[in-house]
């Protein structure tokens, strides 16, 4: 499974960024699409996930901010950022969960200038 992650950029704070991450390869019961992200110097922490026919859920430090969704019928999960902070700069990963195993991509820099 490839993972294809893109949309980062650089973006001014109170703006908004569309991040697009699209599984490829041997998919198979793709029961997860979700989002990390790393800072420099930071771990990487836990943004959103997509599961199954769940709803979507994002970390409770980013709701009302940030929002995933995913299309299904294209293995593409998505997540809206509104109303960056120059503390959402960081890499942001995407990362799923198949009957193959775990996932990562290669990861999208995202860069909030103040």
């Amino acid at each position: 499974v490839q993972l294809q992650a893109s949309g980062g950029g650089l973006v001014q704070a109170g703006g908004s960024l569309r991040l697009s991450c699209t599984a490829s390869g041997r998919i198979r019961d793709m029961n997860v699409m979700a989002w990390y992200r790393q800072a420099q110097g930071k771990q990487r922490e836990f943004v959103g996930a997509a599961r199954g026919g769940d709803s979507p859920n994002v970390a409770n430090s980013m709701m009302g901010r940030f929002t995933i969704s995913r299309d299904g019928a294209k293995n593409t999960v998505f997540l809206q950022m509104n109303s960056v902070q120059p503390e959402d700069t960081a890499v942001y990963y995407c990362y799923a969960m198949s009957y193959y195993g775990t996932h990562w991509g290669q990861g999208t820099l995202v860069t909030v200038s103040s």
